[in-house]
């Protein structure tokens, strides 16, 4: 059984040996930790073990794919998780450094039943963990998660004979083959692709070229100090380097790709950064004229238009709001039969007859090339002024423990439904609705909204606000539900801020 984190420290006998685990890593849908203040090597061959125990008790074929993005310690975190899999019997392809939709496609391509993956996604560096999954195209959600760490923490582990290990090449190859298979652009398309110097670096440039794209470069070389900026494209700095970019180099738009490339963030011709669920929005427009009456799913974050927009209405198009994440978008995507779902991160999941269903950036960088040509006298900044004006915030993040998160976002919904049982309002807009199916989303009578949630893979809240009327407005109502969660003393500094 991993020892608590007081009896195991950094620099002693016992750190080389003995797992140190802090349960906090094991997160909603996915694990991640600070390394190696969280977590050692031996908690994560714990960590390994225990998954492997979970594969045999959930009675699949012990087969599992595992890969590792670019960061420098990545590869002895994965021959660490590979360790503790043998040891529990699984046996192991290792199919090289990759990207978390690589690993997921290479569970098609390879048909093993599960997948690892060592990423921290858009974290920074620092950080580790793992995504998962059992069932392609699903990732761990909650009660995987929790029986996860129950065996790890508990020392439910079962070593058993059998694992082994296989160095599996070509996967890269074959991914890039699905992606783009025989479509060529047939009009002229110039893309700056931002990579922000993660493992994005070694595959987008390549997939974007051989689709006839004339590739912008930008921090397009490995490296894994992430020297201008971490991969993130959701994060404002990424999304001003970008259009600083698009403006240099006279480019029809940018693209852009988070840590482990199952993000894609968007900025146009103009220079105008565009958040993912407005860039949704424009491809639910695209597609509906293709799939009429189509399902989407848009996740609690994302902008209103998905179910007010006019061009989605006329074509019969049905929205489903559902909880942030990727675990839970993708279950939903598939247990609802949609055609796609569009998470404001930039986390985009495209079934069939689109995609695999999985979040895979670069599918997505695909698409919108796809897009672009099927509209040849459009730009991009043409889609975006096509939809209806709205005035969104960004993702905010106010720090909130780990240890308290949950917590504090109980004593919020409830303060904020109780405002509303109390007939109150937002930013002077009366209160319609509280959905609570993922935090609190306070709908107003003009179909602005609030957010408050807690931060799945991090120790914050999650703030995003939104007015269909005026930038005051919005800042208005961002003032009145900052003052809510003003009231929790342990709730600190945002992240950014309008």
């Amino acid at each position: 059984m991993p020892r608590p984190l007081t009896e195991v420290t950094q620099n002693t006998w016992d750190f080389l040996r003995e797992p140190m685990i802090a349960p906090t890593g094991f997160r909603e849908y996915d694990a991640r930790w600070k390394y190696p203040d969280a977590i050692n090597l031996p908690g994560i061959t714990a960590l390994g073990m225990g998954l492997g125990t979970q594969m045999h008790e959930a009675g699949i074929e012990p087969v599992i794919a595992v890969g590792n993005d670019y960061r420098d310690y990545s590869l002895a975190i994965k021959n660490a998780l590979m360790l503790g899999l043998i040891q529990a019997g699984i046996h192991v392809k290792d199919i090289g450094p990759s990207l978390s939709p690589m690993a997921y496609f290479a569970q098609f391509h390879l048909d093993a039943p599960a997948v690892a993956m060592v990423t921290a996604s858009h974290n920074p560096n620092g950080w580790t963990g793992v995504k998962m999954g059992f069932e392609r195209p699903l990732t761990h959600g909650p009660d995987e998660m929790n029986r996860l760490r129950d065996i790890v923490m508990n020392g439910e582990s079962v070593a058993r004979d059998g694992g082994r290990y296989e160095r599996v090449d070509g996967v890269l190859k074959a991914y890039i083959d699905d992606l783009c298979g025989d479509f060529r652009m047939s009009r002229p398309l110039k893309v700056v692709c931002a990579t922000g110097n993660g493992t994005a670096s070694a595959f987008a440039p390549l997939v974007l070229e051989r689709i006839g794209v004339t590739v912008v470069p930008s921090h397009n070389e490995l490296d894994y100090t992430f020297p201008h900026y971490n991969p993130n494209p959701e994060a404002m700095e990424m999304l001003h380097d970008m259009s600083a970019s698009v403006l240099a180099s006279g480019a029809d738009m940018a693209l852009g790709f988070d840590g482990d490339g199952d993000r894609c963030g968007v900025v146009d011709d103009e220079g105008e950064e565009i958040f993912a669920d407005k860039v949704g929005v424009i491809m639910a427009r695209d597609w509906a004229q293709m799939y009429p009456g189509a399902t989407f799913v848009a996740d609690v974050k994302s902008t209103g238009l998905f179910a007010s927009d006019p061009e989605l209405i006329r074509h019969g198009i049905k929205v489903d709001y559902w909880k942030t994440g990727h675990s839970h978008m993708k279950r939903r995507v598939k247990a609802i039969g949609a055609l796609a779902g569009f998470e404001k991160s930039g986390h985009y999941f495209l079934a069939e007859p689109i995609g695999r269903g999985y979040d895979c950036g670069l599918r997505v960088a695909v698409e919108i090339c796809k897009l672009m040509d099927r509209n040849p006298d459009k730009s991009m900044s043409d889609l975006r002024r096509a939809l209806p004006v709205t005035y969104s915030s960004p993702t905010m993040s106010p720090f909130c423990p780990d240890t308290e998160k949950y917590q504090v976002l109980e004593r919020l919904v409830a303060n904020l439904v109780a405002r509303h049982s109390e007939g109150g309002s937002l930013g002077g807009r009366k209160i319609a609705q509280v959905v609570t199916v993922n935090g609190a989303r306070v709908i107003l009578d003009n179909g602005g909204w609030g957010l408050v949630r807690a931060s799945s893979n991090t120790p914050n809240l999650v703030v995003v606000c939104e007015s269909p009327d005026s930038d005051a407005e919005l800042r208005a109502i961002f003032a009145d539900l900052d003052a809510v969660i003003r009231t929790e003393p342990s709730v600190g500094e945002y992240d950014q801020t309008l």
